[in-house]
């Protein structure tokens, strides 16, 4: 493959159990794929609130990534604060790259598409890469990487997280009941998303070039996912409406949720699903519900930004990436 990694931690570093060891294992599984790679400054830090460093550092490691000769620019980690470090990237210098990270990694694998009109993978954090054979999520980041075209959701998934043992494999032991909605042919698009409780932070400010972003490819067709981590259900109906009355789903042809992480909740008698279904529903546009796009795992990676065919067969979703 011969292609370089920088690894970095926008958000949070690698200096706890299980993850500081996750990625120590990981490191030798890049190197046996071929890769070489290089370590951010931060990686192994956590002098910041909730993050590895202050957000100035943090910024500084990304905009030396993407200076650096390294193709790939990968997250080890999600978090909390990632957004507070927007205000210190030069986004016109923020190219050419491709960006990988998960979760609070929305805050970049989302504006990088929106702003500079480019393909990141919201896609696993590189600590998860810790065993072999790769299976689920790493596996079809490295297929997706190697620019494979077909990607399917995952037809079974865990409810509880992750067993805190430095090296992990999922035991999916559930069946995933993926909910169709208005859908009867497959939809083309650019498919733009991530996670939600970053995407309604973002929202309004600066860094908001989403109804530009669309304007822009509307006639190729938007697909919008979405998956959430801590937001409840009213929570979750509140951060929709605003993304609704920002005009965010305006010229959406179609819409996939992922498993929230809080699958059960039903504050106020609210389930997740039916705050979803209560907004998006007036769009009267395909709705995809309980894809395995999500903080409940093993979630299949999304090329954000890229050109999509999207088909739904047999409670199984089909990506085929032009």
């Amino acid at each position: 493959m011969n292609k370089k990694i920088y690894f970095v931690a926008p958000s949070f570093g690698v200096t706890t159990s299980p993850y500081k060891e996750r990625f120590k294992e990981s490191l030798k599984i890049f190197k046996k794929l071929g890769f070489e790679y290089q370590i951010g400054e931060n990686v192994y830090m956590a002098k910041g609130v909730a993050s590895s460093n202050t957000k100035e550092l943090r910024a500084k490691e990304i905009m030396d990534a993407f200076n650096s000769d390294s193709d790939i620019i990968w997250s080890v980690g999600g978090g909390e604060v990632m957004v507070e470090i927007l205000e210190y990237l030069d986004f016109t210098k923020l190219k050419n790259k491709t960006f990988i990270g998960f979760s609070d990694n929305t805050n970049l694998t989302y504006t990088l598409t929106t702003i500079n009109d480019m393909e990141t993978i919201y896609g696993v954090n590189a600590q998860g890469f810790c065993y072999l054979p790769l299976e689920y999520e790493s596996l079809d980041t490295y297929r997706m990487i190697n620019n494979e075209k077909i990607f399917k959701t995952y037809k079974e998934f865990i409810l509880n997280d992750l067993d805190e043992t430095p090296i992990h494999k999922y035991v999916c032991d559930n069946k995933a009941k993926i909910k169709a909605i208005n859908y009867n042919e497959p939809v083309n698009g650019r498919i733009i998303g991530g996670c939600l409780d970053c995407l309604v932070t973002l929202c309004g400010t600066k860094y908001d070039n989403t109804i530009n972003y669309i304007n822009k490819h509307k006639d190729e067709g938007i697909i919008f996912f979405m998956e959430a981590c801590d937001l409840n259900s009213i929570s979750l109906k509140r951060a929709l409406i605003q993304l609704k009355y920002a005009g965010w789903f305006d010229n959406v042809d179609m819409f996939i949720i992922g498993r929230s992480n809080n699958y059960f909740d039903k504050s106020f008698g609210l389930s997740m699903k039916d705050s979803y279904l209560s907004v998006l529903k007036d769009f009267n546009k395909p709705i995809l519900l309980d894809a395995s796009i999500s903080h409940i795992g093993p979630s299949l990676p999304v090329k954000v930004g890229g050109y999509v065919t999207v088909t739904y067969n047999r409670n199984q979703i089909k990506f085929e990436y032009k």
